[in-house]
């Protein structure tokens, strides 16, 4: 058996569960959060495995009584009534440690009937970071790093552009990403894709027609890391608007897609208030596309936004431990006069603006929208970092900084 890798939310789930009845782990389908959440189980019930899942279908509630606790109730959206039974099971005795609970699909989970409000205390794994994959689990995150003014030191491996696109295609998914060679690891990932658009999007919301939702998913994929418009992407899919946003809604549930919400400043004029759009993997861009590296580095656009969703999606694993609970956004004025990949707005209103350039010696100039939000909102700017795919960190200006892509695990 390979060893466990920790991750990121180790220290925090193992927290929750000294003073919280239930810990709901949330994430993408084969992220790893069975293996996380069954170390900490003394009971393990499948609910994808249909000899589990017969009695808690049947009467979840006397299926659950006198099981020994903490019990992992494993993909319970394919029996909803579970969470029904973990709610009065919960209001009957709320003693820490009762309950973990895995699921790969958002579903409901925002509403304000949804059964695990005020009782399951949502953790989010996603894939597996460079840091995490390294064997280098909890500790200080990047942003926490950035925020207590700490070097950042680039990881003794770094690596050029070239191998930064590897990384990217290799993508956060345990099983392919730590076990499997190149020409297995394009066929998981392919499958992957295959049973997102049938199988899982089926029990989600039947009737939806998989060719179809594959089309806008390739369109979705293109523009990853783009503040695109909705006709463009509809356009693309040859659908229409409707079933454009519906579309979105199922891919956001499925938990393969997210929006980087607009930033808002009253010191910045004609903001644009569209999303930016990422796959949650860069590797699923891989395969819903048949990207190689070589394909990769033939469109220079493909290369940026590659990038760009990597950084995303090594940081966005962070944010549930950071000490500094930043939320992230983007932003981007109308024109392109001030367009930043991202800002992460702490606690506090303090703003980390970060820039991703696929340049191995960025100038002043990469930094020039970054000295902008500092000279406007001076008071709470902490930082602006151009991540790049050079070896060296150096400064640029007054709270400006040039590091490379990887002090975001070095």
């Amino acid at each position: 058996m390979d060893a466990y890798r920790p991750r990121l939310v180790d220290r925090l789930i193992d927290t929750l569960l000294t003073e919280l009845p239930a810990i709901f782990l949330t994430g993408p389908r084969a992220t790893g959060k069975t293996t996380t959440a069954a170390r900490r189980a003394r009971t393990v019930v499948r609910l994808d495995r249909e000899a589990d899942a017969v009695a808690f279908r049947a009467d979840p509630d006397a299926a659950m009584r006198g099981l020994p606790e903490p019990l992992l109730l494993d993909e319970w959206q394919l029996v909803p009534g579970v969470l029904g039974a973990v709610k009065r099971a919960v209001d009957a005795e709320s003693r820490p440690g009762r309950f973990l609970i895995t699921g790969s699909v958002r579903g409901d989970m925002d509403g304000d009937l949804w059964p695990g409000t005020g009782r399951l205390t949502r953790v989010p794994l996603f894939g597996m970071t460079v840091r995490e994959q390294a064997g280098n689990g909890p500790g200080s995150t990047f942003l926490d790093r950035v925020a207590a003014a700490a070097d950042l030191v680039p990881a003794t491996d770094t690596p050029d552009l070239r191998g930064y696109v590897e990384l990217a295609l290799r993508g956060g998914f345990p099983e392919p990403a730590l076990r499997l060679g190149e020409n297995a690891r394009r066929h998981w990932l392919e499958s992957y894709i295959d049973h997102l658009l049938t199988r899982d999007a089926e029990q989600l919301d039947g009737g939806r027609d998989p060719a179809r939702l594959r089309r806008y998913l390739e369109a979705y994929a293109l523009n990853t890391a783009g503040i695109v418009d909705e006709g463009t992407l509809f356009e693309a899919a040859g659908i229409n608007r409707r079933t454009a946003q519906a579309y979105e809604r199922l891919l956001t549930n499925l938990l393969v897609v997210e929006a980087l919400p607009a930033w808002t400043s009253n010191r910045l004029k004609r903001l644009v208030l569209r999303p930016k759009r990422h796959l949650v993997d860069p590797s699923l861009a891989g395969a819903i596309l048949g990207l190689d590296t070589n394909l990769v580095f033939r469109s220079g656009d493909l290369l940026g936004r590659l990038l760009d969703s990597f950084v995303v999606a090594q940081i966005r694993a962070e944010i549930a431990v950071s000490a500094v609970r930043p939320r992230l956004y983007h932003a981007r004025q109308q024109q392109g006069r001030l367009e930043i990949d991202m800002i992460a707005e702490l606690a506090g209103g303090r703003l980390i603006a970060i820039e991703v350039k696929a340049d191995a010696a960025p100038s002043f100039d990469a930094a020039r929208h970054l000295a902008t939000l500092r000279d406007l909102h001076t008071d709470t700017f902490v930082a602006g970092i151009v991540l790049h795919t050079g070896p060296r960190t150096y400064g640029l200006g007054d709270r400006l900084i040039a590091a490379p892509i990887s002090t975001l695990w070095g």
